[in-house]
């Protein structure tokens, strides 16, 4: 969005409480845009502009749709309204954290401390102050921590050393130099008493050099039983000389100060949080990403062989589309790409071991597997949550682009199963012992999440927060399954769940039961929970079914693969309306 407009060019260097419309508009909509560009709800975004214009005196009002926004600020006086859009749209959990702390560390830094989204606003601060530090780019979260214990250190050698002068006394030097130390040893108590002497005895002079003796000597005699200090401060102001030009200037620069941030502090923080780089490399994404898949296939109940396929398939697909996005290739056409490279890698790396063990050629459904990296959870679930919150555009234009991403990857799976003349039906039972396979559930649960937060952007961090959560949620819904369960109901079930602990994780941090520093958003907790309790393997049978003109087996898929994604952000909504109050009541 432009920022050299004359009318916020105009307030650049001025406090944000006291610059014009244009220039409080400008931080506002910023922020809501770098969150529209990092994938979460439109219902987040409306909060977080409120958060920042609430404290301004500024009335926000938004229209936001998927990769674009109508903003219109007012603030009694004057209005503006201004429309931004995106080129596409993506996921980017670490930027929807910061933006987080910046609301907090903007309300702290103009004067409001209570609209904070954390209990202790301080971490907010050190966080947003560290992000021009070299070390942030690697972790911003260590780098604030060894800064915070540097701080802590030299205030204790602070501490420890005014304490050992006061035990110890303070001895000045002896010979031609000591009356360059008479203050060494004088309390602070003396030293304001000399100045104070010294004031009293200079307003004297002034007023018997301007005549004003009997002035003095009368206010004197009147106050006999004590002059107090702000008769003094009175009388010296009256008789206080002209300052010149530059204390004057230097005044309005600190009162400029104690009015809080200006327009350019704020935009410069707004900036490091823009142009921040991804937290891995591709080829480390693509190690996430194959983790994440072949956990994804056991949970889908697939075997050895088929997690190999899907770990080297997975792997070097989303490496694959890591690399063509650096080019701002068209999504949809990237999509395509790496679903294909992904299935064939998979099919050929079977094909291989094959030439060893022969059983790895029955292996056929594995390559629906490696290519699940693809799934949109995020726009798929604020979707619905969009939805639930009444927002009708925003949630259906997510929809539509997660239907639109899972075509393209679907299609292109059935190309490749129709050129290699695969006919995938499954995977074949494992007969593992029930209480090994829970086991093992929960392990792949916890590495699938923790794969999926990774591709998400997510710090280390808030992955195995996620993957913790995901553990015991996608556990519980395989478990219940198996006991008989609709898997329409578990997917409800555990998404609740996965919600409550979410919002019982943020309960934890904000009442101090956690370290502050782990205060995360709910959507980046909750969103790779549930993304791999979004049936791929459903959708998938559906597409092959319908490219064999099967449109009985096609539908009864499909419909299978609706429900179960219909279920999921219902259950995150059921989640937020127990715990949340603005969810609660539609106000």
């Amino acid at each position: 969005m432009p920022l050299d407009t004359a009318d916020i060019e105009r307030d650049w260097d001025t406090p944000v409480v006291d610059a014009g419309i244009a220039a409080k508009a400008s931080i506002i909509t910023r922020v809501g845009l770098l969150d529209l560009r990092a994938g979460t709800g439109s219902f987040r975004i409306h909060e977080l502009m409120h958060r920042i214009g609430y404290p301004l005196g500024v009335h926000v009002r938004a229209n936001i749709n998927l990769t674009d926004m109508n903003v219109s600020c007012s603030d009694g006086v004057s209005r503006i309204t201004q429309v931004v859009d995106l080129p596409t749209t993506g996921v980017n959990t670490e930027r929807i954290w910061l933006l987080e702390h910046f609301a907090d560390w903007f309300s702290v830094n103009i004067g409001e401390p209570g609209t904070t989204y954390h209990a202790q606003p301080s971490v907010s601060a050190e966080m947003v102050q560290q992000l021009d530090n070299p070390e942030a780019q690697r972790s911003l979260l260590s780098a604030t921590q060894k800064a915070h214990r540097e701080l802590e250190k030299r205030q204790r050698v602070h501490d420890k050393a005014v304490k050992r002068a006061k035990k110890r006394g303070f001895r000045p030097p002896k010979g031609q130099y000591a009356e360059h130390f008479e203050h060494i040893g004088k309390t602070r108590e003396d030293v304001a008493a000399e100045q104070a002497a010294a004031a009293d005895k200079k307003l004297d002079s002034s007023y018997i050099r301007s005549g004003g003796t009997s002035a003095v000597n009368n206010q004197v005699s009147d106050n006999s039983a004590g002059t107090s200090v702000g008769n003094i401060a009175s009388l010296s102001a009256a008789t206080k000389p002209a300052t010149s030009e530059s204390e004057q200037a230097t005044t309005k620069t600190e009162a400029k100060a104690n009015r809080g941030i200006t327009v350019r502090q704020a935009h410069e923080r707004l900036s490091l949080i823009q142009h921040r780089k991804p937290l891995y490399a591709p080829w480390f994404s693509g190690l996430a990403s194959a983790v994440a898949c072949a956990c994804f296939v056991f949970l889908l109940g697939g075997g050895p062989f088929d997690m190999i396929g899907a770990f080297v398939g997975a792997g070097i697909g989303h490496w694959v589309r890591r690399r063509l996005f650096v080019y701002h290739l068209n999504q949809f056409f990237v999509t395509f790409v790496a679903v294909a490279v992904a299935a064939f890698s998979c099919i050929g790396t079977l094909r291989l071991i094959g030439f060893i063990d022969p059983v790895a050629l029955r292996h056929d459904t594995a390559y629906i597997g490696a290519m699940l990296f693809v799934i949109p959870g995020f726009p798929l679930i604020t979707g619905g949550l969009d939805i639930a919150k009444m927002d009708l555009p925003s949630g259906i234009q997510r929809l539509v682009y997660t239907m639109a991403i899972i075509l393209m990857a679907t299609l292109a799976g059935w190309m490749v199963a129709a050129i290699v003349h695969l006919n995938p039906q499954g995977f074949e039972p494992l007969g593992l012992n029930p209480w090994i396979n829970t086991a093992l559930r929960a392990l792949t649960a916890f590495g699938g999440v923790w794969g999926f937060s990774v591709l998400f952007n997510s710090p280390q961090r808030m992955c195995f927060t996620a993957a913790f959560i995901g553990a015991i949620t996608d556990t519980l819904r395989l478990t219940i399954v198996d006991m008989g369960m609709p898997p329409e109901a578990a997917a409800f079930l555990g998404a609740m769940l996965a919600g409550l602990l979410a919002s019982a994780w943020r309960s934890s941090v904000r009442h101090g039961f956690l370290p502050p520093y782990l205060g995360y958003p709910r959507i980046c907790l909750t969103v790779p929970a549930i993304v791999i309790m979004v049936p791929g393997l459903y959708m998938y049978r559906a597409m092959f079914y319908l490219g064999q003109f099967d449109t009985l087996n096609a539908l009864d898929w499909a419909f299978r693969a609706f429900m179960v994604i219909l279920c999921l952000p219902i259950g995150l909504a059921m989640a937020r309306v127990i715990t949340d109050k603005f969810w609660r009541y539609d106000v």
